[in-house]
């Protein structure tokens, strides 16, 4: 059996912030799938401890108050998640993010914010499982496609529907889906056992990061940078 066909965990954070290093969670999701059949959802809302800024709240909705009144503390949402995710790994399961680097580099940042384990301590030394991003993945196989490669992008070309963008669950759910459409499509990626596509996909992710930093520097920003690391970067508690 391939890949898509099994134990898939879509995961899902929505933050106060851009910046994994610094922002902080919000809501949480991870939706579990079996050949395509939704069999579990979990969530989680955080008060983040700093205020949301209305940029933020503007996008998925959340406010400071709200977080603050209904929110559980986010040290405890940050380990329950981490929890959740290296207990589907154990299980065999593929984590299923889009744009992976974003949502583990920020959930490893709150983990050492707050004193918590890592994910590489809690699976006895290994960074992640298997992780596949539907966003690295189809750069790679479709490189030379015009327009964005936002999820909700991305799932009109893969006719996935999106219902509720920038709800942590329903991105968690298309996250899944898209990465499914892709390997329906491509056989290449389908056939790939979870550890080959997982290491793929760092060489694919370094590969775009050089070429999109050539490209702000013929922009004439040649001090952008552009992190080539993948799923994982360093993470720099605040």
């Amino acid at each position: 059996m391939t890949w898509h066909g099994g134990v898939l965990a879509g995961f899902d954070l929505e933050t106060t912030g851009t910046d994994p290093q610094h922002a902080r969670i919000v809501t949480a999701a991870v939706v579990e799938v079996t050949d395509g059949t939704v069999t579990r959802r979990r969530g989680w809302l955080a008060d983040p401890g700093i205020p949301i800024p209305e940029q933020a709240s503007a996008i998925h909705g959340i406010s400071t108050e709200r977080a603050a009144a209904e929110g559980r503390p986010a040290r405890e949402v940050a380990d329950e998640v981490a929890d959740v995710l290296v207990d589907l790994w154990r299980r065999g399961a593929v984590v299923v993010a889009y744009n992976a680097a974003f949502d583990l580099t920020l959930l490893t940042a709150e983990l050492a914010r707050h004193g918590l384990p890592s994910l590489a301590d809690r699976l006895g030394g290994d960074p992640t499982g298997p992780v596949v991003d539907p966003l690295t993945i189809d750069r790679a196989v479709d490189r030379y496609r015009p327009g964005k490669r936002t999820l909700e992008a991305v799932c009109a070309v893969y006719g996935v529907t999106l219902d509720g963008a920038h709800d942590a669950s329903a991105d968690a759910l298309a996250a899944v889906e898209v990465a499914r459409a892709i390997a329906a499509r491509h056989p290449g990626v389908a056939e790939l056992p979870p550890e080959s596509l997982h290491a793929r996909q760092i060489t694919w992710h370094a590969s775009w990061a050089a070429n999109f930093q050539a490209y702000l520097r013929r922009q004439g920003t040649p001090d952008a940078v552009v992190d080539g690391t993948w799923p994982l970067r360093a993470a720099v508690p605040a």
